[in-house]
């Protein structure tokens, strides 16, 4: 195991810390390359919340996975699509220095909670958009190869979860330039397959969040994998002491996830 502090030449703002599995230091035997999972923490696009950092990172590490956490502008630094390039320059990063971060340049997921989850879902669904190219100034391959979306901020429309579409278009509801961020309406062929999971009495951000995600997946004929609990208040996390929202059903997901990162990912860890 090593951990990493990564700087990223494109944008030094960010801080990004990373778990990696390297099995030898020898020159003379290659390296094997693990899949990566980066994970965007929520709040909001106000704050990056700990709660969905490290504690996310630990389970998907312990079954093989390289783990980068990345703690993106947020507030009045969210805007210009800040976050956004942030997240496509650290898999830039990752996929052209693969011996270097031991990762799979073709095994790279993205996860995200709440607001997060709209930023993980926006390299997904934005990649190819000219606002997007014109922000980040070139056509890297920054696609992800899948998308893990908690209880997602997805819709600028109705049961839009407000501040953070407000956070992150730095526009007023209602207005071409907020609606802009709703992700539903982006969705394509190209968009990667996306495990989604929520809890149907979320009072923060409504489970109509995820539904219209899957719904625009599913019209694209996009894989996806969705899973609603009928109990649970925003931003569970890992739904462990932990992070201090213990629920042993609902903290179902996480295994549930890896074993369709595993298959999307197409991950033999024996």
């Amino acid at each position: 195991m090593k951990l990493l502090d990564i700087h990223l030449e494109r944008d030094s703002a960010c801080r990004i810390s990373g778990w990696i599995h390297c099995e030898n230091g020898s020159r003379e035997i290659p390296q094997r390359l693990f899949p990566a999972i980066v994970i965007c923490p929520g709040g909001g696009y106000g704050f990056v919340s700990d709660r969905e950092a490290e504690p996310v990172a630990a389970p998907f590490f312990a079954e093989g996975y390289n783990a980068f956490i990345l703690r993106y502008s947020t507030g009045e630094d969210a805007g210009g699509l800040r976050p956004l390039c942030q997240l496509a320059a650290l898999v830039e990063e990752l996929r052209s220095k693969p011996e270097a971060y031991c990762t799979q340049p073709d095994q790279i997921a993205v996860c995200g909670f709440s607001a997060g989850a709209h930023l993980a879902a926006s390299l997904g669904v934005l990649h190819q958009e000219p606002a997007f190219l014109q922000a980040y100034g070139s056509r890297a391959n920054v696609r992800p190869n899948a998308m893990v979306l908690c209880y997602p901020v997805v819709t600028a429309g109705e049961h839009a979860h407000v501040g953070s579409i407000q956070n992150v278009s730095g526009a007023a509801p209602g207005t071409d330039a907020y609606r802009w961020f709703g992700l539903e309406q982006h969705v394509d062929g190209s968009t990667p397959p996306a495990f989604l999971w929520h809890t149907a009495d979320d009072q923060s951000v409504p489970v109509e969040n995820s539904l219209r995600m899957a719904a625009a997946l599913s019209k694209a004929k996009v894989p996806f994998e969705l899973h609603v609990f009928p109990e649970g208040i925003h931003g569970m996390s890992v739904c462990t002491q932990e992070v201090n929202t213990p629920s042993a059903y609902n903290a179902r997901w996480v295994q549930w996830c890896i074993a369709w990162l595993d298959r999307q990912l197409h991950f033999n860890r024996h």
